[in-house]
């Protein structure tokens, strides 16, 4: 056999049949995830949501992208752990398989990231909210929701602006003009003087007492983000991402955004409402009784309106310096922390303590590390609102999908326990096969469809998935 040679020079090709376009068998997930959304009738409810805010049918101008291929995107960027929309809207168009799943012939480009940005502003947060319901009802539907018994935590995400992009809110100088006026005020430059940049940052390096407040500076890139002390112990510009999980199914009821600088004290009870409101608004019946937090979260104030719609609440107290001053806060405030005192000391309290630190963090390792949302790329909480809670409505379809079809992410089909898992099961149930084909031959009858060909043409990952119903 002769040795093939690459082309240095190749002409394009004038004209492609159909039956010359390249294709794709497609990915084994993908397709069980299309087929799931299909049955469910995800496409057709979403875009009955969406219909408001277009143009109606048969107006002037080329019609827009369909919100389920937008959505789908999402889902890719999720799957695929891509942050970025350029990402998400190059593996998109590079791959076969999700092109099939796009539903995006090869004769049509896939959406770009621009396309990405113009869905994403025409759609309010009120049209993501929705979607996170009718995931959230696709959920219940498979039992995966229970919603007694909820936890909550909260993270940072990095926002997509520097610290150098900072202004002083009153006069509106940066950051190296106010280490400017700080020279000349202490005397080591004179006011005709202008130091070089070695010197700004030299100074800057030995002053004390470089705190930076919210208060006094804003970004100029993201105004809506605030100065943070991250996880990994930076100060960078970031937002606070707070997710409220069923303790009991890991299924997240809410992933809300707030401004960096608002602590764990002061959400507690929005993020608990929020929870119950989806799941109201989803027209399920489950009733949040039961909430568990760290003792970050530990205030009289949220203690006391959780408690009062009806929701327990399971916070320990930290320890504080000097002598406690709940005798002079109202009477239903020292009513609810001494309740939840009293329900931290029991054994229920250590259990769910294990659950909520193993399961909301958990999650937040699927949503913000592998899912690509620990760094976002979007200016303005609502857009960064939206994204991450299409990452968390994806995530809950992701356990969906474990439950229906045992794998939970199309990286699953490629780990060593995964395909290893696979293979042994496509193996026994070729054994098992074998036999029935042996049974049927000494009956004299004969099955309808040979599976061993099925196992050739699609090969033990299908075999196996499509063996057990999948």
């Amino acid at each position: 056999m002769g040795m093939g040679r690459r082309e240095r020079d190749r002409q394009d090709v004038l004209f492609v049949t159909a039956q010359q376009l390249p294709k794709s068998q497609g990915h084994a997930f993908y397709k069980r995830l299309n087929r799931l959304l299909s049955e469910a009738g995800f496409d057709r409810d979403i875009e009955k949501l969406c219909e408001p805010y277009y143009q109606p049918t048969g107006t002037r101008g080329r019609p827009s992208v369909p919100p389920g291929v937008y959505f789908r995107m999402l889902m890719v960027g999720y799957f695929e752990g891509i942050g970025s929309q350029r990402g998400i809207a190059w593996r998109c168009a590079d791959s076969l398989s999700l092109r099939e799943f796009l539903g995006v012939p090869l004769t049509e480009a896939t959406p770009d990231h621009s396309t990405l940005s113009r869905v994403r502003d025409r759609l309010p947060l009120e049209v993501h909210q929705e979607v996170f319901r009718l995931v959230l009802q696709l959920a219940a539907q498979q039992g995966l929701l229970k919603g007694k018994t909820v936890a909550v935590d909260s993270t940072t995400l990095e926002a997509d602006a520097a610290m150098k992009s900072i202004v002083r809110r009153d006069t509106g100088e940066d950051w190296k003009a106010y280490v400017i006026g700080l020279m000349k005020k202490e005397g080591v430059i004179e006011k005709g003087d202008e130091p070089s940049d070695e010197e700004v940052r030299r100074f800057d390096k030995k002053r004390k007492n470089k705190k930076v407040s919210n208060a006094e500076w804003v970004s100029t890139t993201d105004p809506s983000a605030r100065i943070t002390k991250l996880k990994d112990g930076r100060t960078h510009l970031a937002y606070k991402a707070e997710h409220v999980v069923d303790i009991d199914t890991e299924l997240i009821l809410a992933a809300e955004v707030y401004h960096g600088d608002h602590s764990d004290t002061k959400t507690l009870c929005d993020s608990v409402m929020e929870a119950q409101t989806h799941l109201s608004e989803a027209g399920l019946e489950a009733q949040i009784e039961e909430a568990v937090a760290d003792k970050g979260y530990h205030a009289a104030e949220q203690l006391e309106l959780v408690t009062s719609v009806g929701v327990r609440t399971y916070v320990p107290e930290p320890k504080r310096r000097g002598e406690s001053r709940l005798s002079a806060k109202p009477v239903e405030q020292q009513r609810a922390v001494k309740g939840n005192r009293r329900r931290t000391k029991t054994a229920k309290n250590k259990r769910l303590q294990r659950l909520r630190s193993e399961r909301v963090e958990r999650s937040f390792a699927h949503v913000c590390d592998t899912g690509g949302s620990r760094r976002t790329w979007l200016r303005g909480i609502d857009k960064v609102r939206k994204r991450l809670l299409t990452s968390a409505l994806v995530r809950n379809l992701g356990l969906v999908m474990r439950k229906l079809f045992g794998i939970g992410t199309p990286r699953g089909l490629q780990g060593e326990g995964g395909s290893a898992g696979l293979m042994q099961l496509a193996w026994l149930l070729i054994a098992a096969m074998k036999n029935l084909w042996d049974t049927h031959a000494r009956l004299g009858a004969r099955p309808t469809e040979s599976r061993l060909q099925l196992l050739t043409v699609g090969g033990p990952q299908e075999y196996a998935l499509r063996s057990t119903g999948c």
